[in-house]
């Protein structure tokens, strides 16, 4: 499919992608006399205002899995799919409140760092290796290959040419000047991302309502496929497997939020570069607030692709065109692009703009966090501990090349993914509950050992393994066989954080019986306050997502 660019398309999209070079780079620039520490390169100098850290968290975040596969999962499950959405607002703010502050005051640069004073050197090394897998071969390589999806089925470019090009745009001025770079570029980032998505949803709904708007359009998707805006699916619906009716507001959701908000490098990287404790939780309360209307730019439009796809007055309305390469139960991915091609020209040129917005922020982002947890976890750890700044930040820059190639070559190899965004929840799922137990009860329980966090983490991985794969083989006509297989991932997920939490309590507490652990946090009363503006805007955003989901329930 092609999207016919024409000129204004091309001039719109070239502008974006001059100016975010632009600012990219003149961020980057050195001082007269002065050379990148690095602070300045993996913490932006600790200078970041609120405005730049709520921009930066939700540029990071969103990505092509949610333009194009949480649309997709729009178009197969619904606005439940957006749950993802609306509880990570909420974690976001228990995650201002009661995470950061401990974060902050330890002083860290990476989360590994945290493992390492908390517990020991041994599982801070374990983490940092699995992290740097983790961001290379799963979040840097699924970025890279629904990118490249989305401009080949957009532009009809080859994959690999969509892969090279958002990798090196990425690369131009990310590798160069750091989490400044990143996070100053994310401003301008979320702005087109949250506009050109707007462009797209409204157009898409008033197609759906036949030219009469945007209002009109939602009206009609609710009326035309009320069962699409069920929040809380019931056993009964397909797609319960992936979101287990109100196991997703009490269960593994949790566990899947927790993890990615609280202890993800590439998330709270921008937390920790902020001018202060306040000024980073009034940008964690910003992105929250962000997080509540992302839900009518990536998951509308998959609805409203579904309707349009089944109603074939409307198809014949948009011509030879609508036939081709439609979204269909099998490809719902296809949701998103599909629609991208009805939107007329030089809008065209912003809602692609969006889309590589989305898309570079992340990786980005991704780039600028695996160098800083190979630098300084792995690096400076055991390779060169007396490295100088100068040399601390070109390791940086090295290792985020390396990273950026690696993930390159493995892009095209994660082909014939449908749903990717439910993929990629469902197979990060089988190490963040472990990770998030670890954390959780390092944080919180002054008795947690480096030994129960270590037979706890270790632990977890067959337990999930073991519900996920199921038991059949293992045993004959026992009743795990018709248990394990059965159940949603998101159970999975809560099954697993519970289990690998009891391993740490009983390890821990046999280890430190009448005493608490040497390295064991002490928590006071006013580490948690937090400010009235917080309070207030926590409050707002409860008593909205409440109403929500009573409405759609």
């Amino acid at each position: 499919m092609n999207t016919s660019f024409e000129l204004l398309d091309y001039v719109v999209f070239s502008i974006y992608g001059i100016i975010i070079l632009g600012v990219g780079l003149w961020v980057s620039r050195e001082k007269d006399g002065q050379t990148k520490s690095a602070e300045d390169y993996f913490l932006a100098s600790k200078s970041l205002p609120w405005w730049a850290i709520g921009a930066s968290l939700i540029a990071a975040n969103i990505s092509a899995e949610q333009f194009i596969g949480m649309s997709g999962s729009g178009f197969a499950v619904g606005l439940a799919i957006a749950s993802y959405e609306w509880m990570a607002a909420l974690t976001l703010l228990l995650v201002g409140k009661y995470f950061l502050p401990i974060f902050i005051e330890k002083k860290i640069y990476t989360i590994p760092e945290f493992v390492e004073k908390r517990f020991s050197t041994e599982l801070k090394t374990i983490l940092a290796i699995f992290w740097i897998g983790l961001y290379v071969f799963v979040n840097l390589a699924s970025v890279l290959y629904l990118g490249g999806i989305a401009l080949e089925t957009i532009l009809g470019i080859e994959l690999i040419q969509g892969v090279i090009g958002l990798a090196l745009f990425a690369a131009a001025y990310s590798l160069y000047g750091g989490l400044s770079a990143v996070a100053w570029t994310d401003i301008i980032q979320v702005t087109v991302l949250v506009f050109g998505g707007f462009v797209t949803s409204y157009m898409a709904l008033d197609l759906v309502s036949s030219g009469n708007g945007m209002l009109e359009g939602l009206y009609i998707l609710y009326e035309t496929v009320p069962e699409k805006f069920d929040m809380i699916l019931e056993k009964s619906n397909p797609e319960y497997m992936n979101l287990p009716g109100i196991g997703v507001l009490i269960g593994g959701m949790w566990i899947a939020n927790l993890y990615y908000w609280g202890f993800n490098q590439y998330i709270i990287q921008r937390t920790l570069a902020a001018k202060s404790l306040k000024e980073s939780q009034k940008g964690i309360l910003f992105a929250a607030g962000l997080k509540m209307i992302l839900p009518l730019i990536v998951v509308i439009p998959g609805i409203a692709a579904y309707v349009i796809v089944n109603d074939h007055n409307l198809l014949v309305t948009l011509g030879e065109s609508g036939f081709m390469n439609m979204p269909s139960a099998g490809e719902s991915d296809k949701a998103y692009p599909w629609l991208m091609q009805f939107l007329p020209t030089g809008l065209k040129g912003i809602a692609v703009a969006a889309l590589a917005a989305a898309i570079v922020s992340s990786l980005a982002s991704m780039l600028n966090s695996t160098a800083t947890i190979f630098t300084m976890d792995i690096y400076k750890a055991f390779i060169d501990t007396n490295a100088d700044e100068s040399k601390t930040v070109n390791v940086g820059r090295i290792s985020a090349a390396i990273a950026l190639i690696v993930a390159m070559i493995m892009a095209p190899l994660l082909g014939g993914i449908d749903q990717a965004f439910q993929f990629i929840q469902e197979y990060t799922g089988v190490v963040s509950p472990g990770i998030l137990a670890v954390f959780v009860l390092g944080l919180f329980w002054k008795k947690t050992s480096n030994k129960g966090a270590i037979y706890g983490a270790l632990s977890s991985i067959p337990v999930a393994m073991f519900l996920k794969i199921g038991p059949k083989g293992w045993f004959n006509d026992t009743i795990l066989n018709n248990i394990a297989p059965t159940l949603p991932f998101i159970d999975q997920m809560a099954i697993t954080a519970v289990s690998t939490m009891i391993v740490i309590l009983l390890v821990s507490h046999n280890e430190n019986k009448s005493n608490n652990d040497k390295k064991g946090i002490e928590l006071k009363k006013e580490i948690f306050d937090t400010s009235s503006t917080f309070n207030i805007g926590s409050f707002a955003l409860m008593i909205l997502l409440a109403g929500i989901y009573s409405f759609f329930w």
